[in-house]
């Protein structure tokens, strides 16, 4: 057997699974990509295995560790999917970005001192207001 014919369809499995990565904003089809991804390496390990009669036989052993790399990828990443879902109703990426808290202090509307404040105590006790809003926003 060629070595060309595994190395054809893993590059396209590659290619379909690097497609749904970027273009899907569902969690769980990006997931699905990702281990589409992982079986076209898998497939490159195991022809070139073949290919190079390899007495250890290490690319099937590689491959073995991957498919563990991925199993355990994959419950990780669907208990994340998951908890989202339950928070947001919603596991669409493009909303997970809300989810990333920043540094900056926010201030609440109608608060008038917090935009003429120098003094550190005010900044802290805006930044303590806004966080505050943020977690009875997300409860």
């Amino acid at each position: 057997m060629h070595l060309a014919y595994p190395a054809v369809l893993a590059a396209l499995l590659f290619c379909t699974g690097l497609y749904g990565v970027l273009a899907r904003r569902n969690a769980i089809l990006v997931l699905m990509s990702v281990e589409l991804m992982l079986n076209a390496v898998n497939l490159n390990l195991v022809a070139f295995d073949v290919w190079l009669r390899d007495a250890l036989h290490s690319g099937q052993a590689l491959t073995l560790f991957t498919i563990a790399i991925a199993a355990a990828e994959i419950g990780i990443g669907l208990a994340i999917v998951l908890a989202v879902y339950r928070n947001r109703g919603s596991s669409d990426i493009d909303r997970l970005r809300d989810t990333a808290e920043t540094d900056e202090a926010e201030t609440l509307p109608g608060d008038a001192d917090a935009d003429d404040a120098t003094h550190g105590t005010a900044d802290q006790a805006t930044a303590t207001a806004g966080k505050a809003k943020k977690a009875e926003a997300t409860a």
